[in-house]
């Protein structure tokens, strides 16, 4: 209930600024990577190349991303936040932060760290790494 409601929360702020949470995902990662291929992205987003190009397209439709060509391989290009997405991303976040406040701003510092750690520990037990993303 309470990951659904998270969820749920977020999108809906995202889906105010014109962004999914698929969306948000590849932004974030674009905001500490640079250009990088969208095979590169795809491996490190554990996610199909056709699903980041489709989540690309949409992103360039938008004017958060674009393409850049590779002058060594006419086939070859990077993906890169815009300017208006390299400003986007930051609200974002701050949308994000505002989000987790709302839900869990009910705990105890206390609560929270062991909130925290549980989490930590599920993560580490189950051997996650990667945030699931349609």
């Amino acid at each position: 209930m309470i990951s659904n409601a998270v969820s749920h929360g977020f999108a809906r702020r995202l889906a105010l600024e014109d962004v999914t949470v698929a969306e948000w995902v590849l932004m974030r990662s674009l905001y500490d990577e640079g250009p990088i291929s969208p095979s590169v992205l795809a491996e490190k987003m554990h996610m199909t190349k056709g699903a980041v190009s489709k989540l690309a397209d949409r992103l360039a439709t938008k004017a958060f991303i674009e393409r850049i060509g590779n002058h060594r391989d006419r086939r070859a290009h990077s993906l890169v936040l815009t300017v208006a997405g390299r400003e986007k991303v930051p609200r974002l976040a701050a949308l994000a932060d505002q989000n987790d406040a709302e839900y869990f701003d009910v705990l105890t510092g206390q609560e929270r760290v062991a909130l925290d750690e549980l989490l930590k520990s599920l993560v580490e037990r189950r051997g996650l790494k990667t945030v699931p993303v349609k």
